[in-house]
């Protein structure tokens, strides 16, 4: 599914408006959908502002983050080099939303898929990676859960590598800023790959939907992702002034929202505007045990229009007339990615199943 950019229409923020009283009280009374959001001080690890950051929530593509340290960690053991060969399997190409344009035996340097599963967060490349990690999927799967249980991610669990909808994939605000905090103290040497704002595979350009990249002085990551089911999330990071804060809001609605909240909350922390004394980001408890909210109806159904334009009620920062906190202007980071064709791999085809 691609994203819905058309709220910054005027014509059609009217149209969802109009939608929305139609509707009533079911939009217009209620309360809007609580979503997660967290704001930690990535030095201090003080938690400067929080809601709902203990709820079990659908990471989608953030789920990438875990996906990154584990390579990490497995360069850092020597166990694969950036010059490892990444190769597109028959599982890999089997992969849902592909933007790639890889088909099987396609293949490329782990350096390069790295830059392709962060920045274009390409789902293909994700399987292909952690194939070329561990001996299969499932394996790779097994360590990104143990790396969690050893970070004390207490409300996450992943079931592949991509973050593509699975019920057993979920995660929680607090989980994923432990999480993408660990990844840069550890690894601050590999910030690059979450710096790009863009690549090109074969010369097909593939944007970051991290807008922030390219419209927030100081962003240094990290990830976007959307499903329907968990609706547009995001783990950044920018540092100003000698200082490193750290937002996560989960269910935005559309990417304005997303990038928008994004750059008010940081905005906020480096303007000293947010309460401390929360404490530290390990003392928030998750909520095991709860179901995560499901965004599918709102987001995805005939209902989005409506639950669209409530939200745009809410944040309306960078819509036409309102404020916006995207006002940088930043040159691109664009990665070049050439593949080749890996002459080892026979494509084998399944058999047919048998005539009833």
């Amino acid at each position: 599914m691609s994203n819905d950019t058309t709220a910054e229409r005027p014509w059609r923020r009217q149209a969802l408006f109009a939608s929305l009283f139609a509707l009533g009280p079911l939009f217009t009374g209620a309360p809007a959908l609580a979503t997660p959001v967290l704001v930690v001080d990535a030095d201090s690890r003080q938690v400067l502002y929080q809601e709902d950051a203990g709820a079990p929530w659908y990471p989608a593509s953030t789920t990438k983050l875990m996906t990154a340290l584990v390579v990490f960690e497995a360069l850092k053991a020597g166990e694969v080099t950036m010059s490892t060969h990444v190769t597109m399997t028959r599982n890999a190409t089997k992969q849902a939303f592909l933007e790639s344009g890889l088909t099987l035996g396609r293949a490329m340097t782990l350096e390069d898929a790295l830059y392709a599963v962060i920045t274009a967060s390409a789902n293909d490349v994700a399987v292909a990676l952690a194939e070329a990690v561990a001996p299969d999927q499932a394996a790779f799967v097994a360590r990104m859960n143990k790396t969690a249980e050893r970070l004390g991610l207490t409300g996450t669990h992943f079931s592949n590598p991509n973050g593509l909808f699975d019920k057993a994939n979920y995660t929680t605000a607090r989980d994923l800023a432990i999480l993408g905090m660990e990844v840069d103290r550890s690894f601050p040497g590999y910030r690059r790959f979450f710096q790009a704002s863009a690549v090109t595979i074969d010369g097909k350009e593939i944007k970051s939907n991290n807008l922030l990249l390219t419209q927030f002085s100081g962003t240094i990551g990290m990830k976007t992702g959307f499903i329907c089911a968990s609706g547009r999330n995001i783990v950044g990071l920018a540092t100003r002034g000698g200082r490193r804060m750290m937002v996560v809001v989960l269910g935005a609605t559309t990417e304005r929202e997303r990038n928008e909240r994004s750059a008010q909350y940081l905005t906020q922390a480096f303007d000293g505007r947010l309460p401390t004394g929360a404490g530290p980001v390990e003392g928030l408890q998750n909520k095991v045990g709860a179901v995560p909210e499901d965004m599918r109806i709102q987001l995805c159904t005939d209902k989005a229009a409506a639950y669209e334009a409530s939200r745009d009620a809410l944040y309306p920062m960078g819509l036409p007339g309102q404020e916006t906190y995207l006002k940088d202007r930043i040159a691109e980071q664009v990665h070049t990615i050439k593949t080749w064709v890996d002459e080892t791999v026979k494509d084998v085809p399944l058999p047919k199943p048998r005539p009833s």
